[in-house]
């Protein structure tokens, strides 16, 4: 399995973040209405990079505050004196 992603438009215009090997389905699919392709005729990939690399932050960030929250316990944890 390939560690390695693109962001790929397919031909009836969807743009999917995949594997660069191809296998496996898309592990996200970006569609654009006709109305809002209108907007956009020749930045829909731009917006849809965007759109990717601000999910990966935020996922990037909610698993750091998650470790963070686990941390906090495991040491507020270890302080506590049972009698």
């Amino acid at each position: 399995m390939s560690s390695f992603l693109e962001i790929v438009e397919l031909v009836n215009g969807d743009i999917v973040l995949q594997r660069a090997d191809g296998d496996g389905e898309p592990l996200m699919t970006i569609r654009f209405s006709d109305e809002s392709k209108g907007y956009m005729p020749n930045g829909r990939l731009e917006v849809a990079r965007a759109m990717i690399h601000a999910g990966i932050e935020t996922a990037s960030e909610m698993q750091f505050v998650k470790s963070e929250l686990e941390e906090d316990d495991t040491e507020t944890e270890s302080h506590r004196i049972l009698h």
